[in-house]
């Protein structure tokens, strides 16, 4: 009896919850899956949680379980936790971390600027940078910044040399802007790869976009505006219109692909 009802329980919770509120012998064979920020900050997190938004209540009570629920809802996303919760499995890529020195009448003042990018591999990422006075602190705060930026990417089989099934790169020629800085993405049949530069290689990997086609304008060599200008076209790829009948030729599915 008592069995049943821990499983119920666990079917209404959302999988980060889920993770946090686990046996510590369950938790240590997950194994680490993030690169700098380890898993465990996010876990000891969620389980010190106090809800502070109508969202973050209905995530905690169980009545929201997934991220395409809490997007359903309307309500903003403005505690971190709700994302660590719906979607456990992000993982975080530090993109670049600048020092700005400058020189007052009480001395020498020194800032980083950190720009982050975390993403599930699956179809969601999020780009964000902040400032701040300490590197370890910094790099938090950009991860939780861009955790709160987190957008679904839309994939498809845009290229004629695709074959039937789940999209793997981009459904149609889009491009994106930041600065000086202009990223064309191009569809690209599956096993192509990313042909693309460093930067936005990382941040269409962590987007779950694995083969891509790509054309360059601009100052490229600015590590910033190239990952700024990658995010920027996936978000330019939600503001097209797509018919029902284009959505279904071109296999473009939005999000990460649920079970």
């Amino acid at each position: 009896m008592s069995e049943e009802t821990t499983e119920d329980i666990a079917t209404t919770m959302a999988p980060g919850l889920i993770q946090a509120f686990a046996p510590q012998e369950e938790e240590e064979q997950q194994g680490d899956r993030r690169r700098r920020n380890k898993p465990d900050d996010a876990i000891t997190g969620l389980r010190k949680w106090v809800p502070k938004t109508r969202l973050g209540h209905e995530v905690m009570a169980g009545r929201i379980t997934t991220y395409e629920a809490a997007m359903a809802s309307g309500l903003p996303i403005r505690e971190v936790e709700i994302v660590d919760a719906l979607i456990p499995s992000l993982e975080d890529d530090i993109i670049k971390v600048n020092m700005v020195q400058r020189m007052t009448d009480s001395g020498r003042r020194v800032r980083f600027n950190v720009m982050a990018c975390v993403g599930n591999r699956d179809g969601y990422v999020g780009l964000a940078m902040a400032k701040g006075k300490e590197v370890s602190s910094t790099i938090r705060k950009a991860i939780t910044a861009a955790k709160l930026n987190l957008i679904q990417v839309q994939r498809g089989n845009g290229s004629w040399e695709s074959s039937v099934g789940p999209g793997t790169s981009v459904p149609f020629k889009v491009e994106g802007q930041a600065g000086s800085t202009r990223v064309t993405l191009m569809s690209a049949p599956a096993g192509k790869g990313l042909v693309i530069g460093e930067m936005g290689k990382r941040v269409l990997q962590l987007a779950g976009v694995s083969d891509v086609l790509s054309r360059t304008k601009g100052q490229t060599q600015t590590t910033i505006n190239y990952a700024a200008a990658t995010y920027n076209a996936l978000i330019e790829i939600n503001k097209t219109r797509v018919s029902d009948a284009m959505r279904q030729k071109l296999f473009i599915h939005k999000g990460r692909l649920l079970e």
